[in-house]
């Protein structure tokens, strides 16, 4: 084997003959960057992706999970939400609005699916521009240096490649009880159904779960959350917690701890018998529509990766790899299908990018998993960097950490005074920010948690932040912009350990 990764040549000295340097399987995000940035360094490059339809028929084109069914769709209806939501704001503003203002639930799909649908002719696009050939082919191992690509209506194709990149993603998993997968939808159909949803339940705790909930109810439509135990697992669970409430506040219905049993047909609607997990009572609740929403499985079990000798974990299905190679050397995977990685679409773009760099570009630099932002799209969303505060306390000691925290309102709200059944629209000291220092190394920053509007623009700051190394002192050092929400974290003094109020009384 070659220090690279590729075959070593034939005893004769003679380098295989392969028909491609570089077979990509999965076209979602990582995959399309790893092709167009391996075929841009001059390698030739064969792209392959195969939607297989879900249990309620929806498939979709070109780029994978975040365009079609993910981060795409599921940021333009929680926009679409939070508009709904902002009449109730603008009213206060002086805003003469009717009441009673109902969403066109159609016209909205109509209008994310053609936007989505521009998306998969620009990547079809990019990739002809880029030289990569593309297929739209289902990709299965033959042996480590060969492929299988089978075409929608059966036609066959082997290719042959120096080196094998996998990038199949995820989707959605069921629960295994009879009548999920005739009468319920996922993630992959939601965001294309025409058909309004109406009474939902959703089945999970994950942040998929609860971002569903919260812009279907901010769309107007009567929602439950079905969950085991807790929220947002591997997340910090105050915040967690605070979410939950939240959503509660806002007429979200929570059944939880408590699972389903089964689904059957009950008229137009689906029954849903489920148990509580307190009580062990089983009962029944009928929906229009149920979304089941409980983790994701990688899509390896077809891939014949047995026949390429790659080592897959029996558990998950995940692929086990070192700096995104596998146990075999010129195979290698990124994106969703990597064990104990963040299923995240621009770790795997960054992931893929580099990748391609170092095989055929002489680059050195790896992929940094570590201290990767995200944001949770719930009707307040939450932005998170680094550790949580579980997470800081059981790799640092939690007599080594300091947590700060507050409280507030932000200024755009108070001029909203409206009520929902007793509660304040916009209630006081309903957006949270915490700040975790590891108080053995000068206060370095090592998690930042936000709770409240925009948490994505404001947490991609903060992560550069703590990729720089900031200290405490250097966010109090910052000079911070007034009226706004992010300035809270260069003013924040108030720790937990105190025992003081965090809790906001004025800007």
């Amino acid at each position: 084997m070659a220090a690279d990764g590729a075959q070593a040549p034939e005893a004769d000295g003679t380098k295989p003959a392969y028909e491609w340097d570089l077979v990509v399987i999965g076209g979602g995000s990582g995959g399309l960057a790893c092709a167009k940035e391996a075929a841009k360094l001059g390698k030739k490059v064969c792209l392959l992706d195969y939607v297989v339809p879900s249990p309620q028929g929806t498939t979709w084109g070109l780029g994978g999970t975040c365009v079609n069914v993910g981060c795409i769709p599921k940021k333009l209806f929680h926009q679409a939400g939070l508009l709904g939501e902002g009449f109730s704001d603008a009213r206060g503003y002086g805003w003469k609005l009717p009441e009673g203002v109902e969403v066109d639930w159609e016209a909205l799909v109509t209008g994310v699916q053609g936007h989505i649908g521009s998306l998969n002719w620009g990547y079809r696009v990019a990739l002809r521009e880029a030289s990569v050939k593309y297929m739209n082919a289902k990709g299965s191992f033959v042996d480590a240096h060969t492929v299988e690509a089978v075409e929608r209506n059966g036609k066959k194709h082997t290719l042959t490649a120096e080196r094998i990149v996998v990038a199949v993603g995820g989707r959605p998993k069921y629960l295994g009880v009879p009548g999920d997968r005739e009468l319920c939808v996922t993630s992959d159909d939601i965001f294309s159904r025409t058909t309004k949803p109406g009474k939902t339940l959703v089945v999970g705790a994950s942040y998929i779960a609860l971002e569903c909930a919260g812009f279907l109810h901010a769309l107007g439509f009567p929602v439950a959350v079905m969950a085991r135990s807790i929220f947002l697992r591997g997340f910090d669970q105050e915040i967690a917690e605070l979410i939950g409430a939240d959503m509660e506040r806002r007429g979200v219905r929570m059944i939880r701890p408590a699972v389903p049993v089964s689904f059957e047909k009950d008229g137009e609607q689906i029954k849903c018998t489920f148990k509580n997990l307190d009580f062990g009572l089983e009962m029944s609740e009928s929906f229009d529509t149920v979304l089941l929403a409980v983790g994701r499985d990688a899509v390896t079990s077809n891939l014949g990766l047995d026949r390429a000798g790659v080592v897959v974990d029996p558990r998950s299905g995940k692929i086990p790899v070192v700096a995104e190679q596998t146990n075999v050397p010129w195979i290698y995977a990124i994106g969703d299908v990597l064990e104990n990685r963040q299923e995240l679409t621009p770790v795997a773009i960054k992931a893929g990018v580099r990748l391609a760099r170092r095989l055929y570009a002489g680059a050195t630099q790896q992929m940094d998993y570590d201290t990767v932002p995200t944001t949770v799209f719930t009707p307040l969303e939450y932005g998170c960097v680094g550790y949580s505060e579980e997470a800081a306390a059981e790799k640092y000691g939690a007599d080594n950490i300091e947590v700060y925290v507050s409280y507030l309102k932000p200024l755009e709200w108070t001029m909203n005074h409206e009520e929902h059944n007793g509660t304040a629209v916009r209630p006081d000291n309903a957006v949270f920010c915490k700040l975790i220092t590891d108080k053995t190394d000068d206060e370095r920053v090592v998690g930042v948690h936000y709770l409240g509007p925009n948490a994505g623009e404001i947490t991609q700051g903060m992560a550069v932040a703590l990729k720089a190394g900031a200290t405490k002192a250097h966010f109090d050092d910052c000079i911070g912009i007034h009226p706004t929400i992010a300035e809270e974290f260069t003013i924040l003094d108030v720790t937990k350990r105190s025992g003081k109020s965090a809790l906001k009384k004025g800007c």
